[in-house]
Parts: structure tokens; C-alpha cells; sequence
């Protein structure tokens, strides 16, 4: 299960380290693509199999476009070394991604963020408002 929150810089050349905890459950290759929100995420080749096959159970006629947002700038990718990925300019760009990054774990995947973008997001909605939805929910 993917967990927690950590910050890190894009480098120069577009790299962000990914977190070893993350980088664990994510495994030797991993995909990024966009999220639904203004971030990339990241998931591991079993959850990413996952989703496409949610994806493919959608009538065409109702989700092409989901799914060329989805596809078109979704790429296989790995750390080097030093536990960088690279990320795509493409994906930078959707993610207004620039310097100080958020790392999530979101359960079945991660998430990188723009720190301000996410903190923003984050206080827009009260927690009172999450509880509310929990409980519709059976929490």
C-alpha cells in the first residue's frame, strides 16, 4: 500500500526522486501518467493493469477521450541509480510542475504534485466535508 507525503525538488533535467518506501510497492518499472487532478500519477504495472482494464470495461463511445487524456502522455519508466525518474516534459507541464514537489501515497498508487497546487487543493475542502462524505459512504 503506497503511504505518506514527502517533498522533493525537480531537478534541471526534469528528475525527482522517488520515495524508497513508494519505490518498494511501485516496483523495477512503474507508469506514470495524469491524474485526474493536476498531478502525475504513478502506478505500479499490477494497478496500472488494473485501471486500463476499468478503463477498457467503458463503451467506447464514452470514454475515448478519457482515454486518449489518459494514454497519450502515459510512459513505463524506472529510477536510475540514485532513485530518480525522469518526467516527461509533457507531464511536467499538465502537473505545472517547476521545482518544489509533493509526493503522495494514495493507497493503490502515488502522486507528485506541485506543493503549492496540492496544499491549495488540500484546504479547499473542510475536513467536516470529508467526514460527510464518509459517512454517506458507511464510514
Amino acid at each position: 500500500m503506497l503511504l505518506g507525503q514527502y517533498n522533493y525538488n525537480v531537478d534541471a533535467k526534469g528528475r525527482v526522486f522517488v520515495p524508497a518506501k513508494l519505490k518498494d510497492d511501485l516496483g523495477e518499472v512503474f507508469v506514470l501518467a495524469k491524474g485526474m487532478d493536476p498531478c502525475i500519477a504513478i502506478y505500479s504495472q499490477e494497478m496500472w493493469e488494473a485501471y486500463v482494464s476499468k478503463l477498457s470495461a467503458i463503451p467506447e463511445m464514452k470514454a475515448r477521450n478519457i482515454r486518449r487524456f489518459v494514454f497519450s502522455t502515459a510512459v513505463e519508466a524506472s529510477t536510475d541509480a540514485q532513485g530518480r525518474v525522469v518526467l516527461s516534459q509533457p507531464l511536467r507541464e499538465y502537473a505545472k510542475l517547476e521545482k518544489e514537489v509533493t509526493i503522495i501515497g494514495v493507497g493503490d498508487h502515488a502522486e507528485i504534485w506541485n506543493s503549492e497546487v496540492y496544499n491549495d487543493s488540500m484546504n479547499t475542502e473542510s475536513v467536516d466535508d470529508m467526514v460527510k462524505t464518509l459517512m454517506e459512504f458507511g464510514f
